[in-house]
């Protein structure tokens, strides 16, 4: 064993959910990976496509119900519109944080020279092509493309 703590020099990060808490993760840990130098790239699956779909990545909101981490009863979180309430609330607290929204992030990030991918099977799923998609996703890989991408480095499954 060494003395020296290996560096971690490239990630590739899985964003597979298409809420708030299950985009912004992933978002982070690629832009903290930027920060510190690291390759970093993005491959967007299944409900994660909605982070770089075009109509619906200024719209993602905050899952309400069955979200063990916003402590509300399952059926308080189903009422009409609460979603929308905690995404508000959300969104104010991480305003004032500096924390920009999903489309800003990723435009960051992309800018910063990381790799933004869509599944192609979920893509396929879900009936998409890539004029369906924001212009920071570089292309719509298959899994194989993407262990190719992610090969020598981590992969973070968010």
């Amino acid at each position: 064993m060494s003395d020296k703590t290996e560096r971690i020099e490239k990630v590739s990060v899985i964003i597979s959910k298409g809420s708030l808490e299950g985009i912004y993760p992933g978002l982070i840990m690629a832009n903290g990976a930027r920060a510190e130098g690291m390759e970093a790239n993005l491959f967007f699956t299944f409900f994660g496509l909605d982070a770089v779909h075009r109509a619906r990545h200024e719209h993602v909101k905050v899952a309400a119900v069955g979200n063990p981490g916003l402590h509300l009863a399952t059926w308080l979180g189903g009422l009409p519109g609460m979603s929308s309430v905690m995404t508000h609330y959300m969104a104010h607290k991480m305003d004032e944080l500096d924390i920009p929204p999903i489309p800003e992030m990723i435009e960051m990030i992309a800018e910063s020279g990381a790799g933004l991918y869509a599944c192609k099977a979920s893509a396929d799923l879900f009936g998409l092509g890539a004029a369906d998609l924001i212009d920071q996703v570089r292309d719509v890989i298959t899994v194989g493309e993407f262990y190719a991408l992610a090969a020598g480095g981590e992969i973070i499954f968010t």
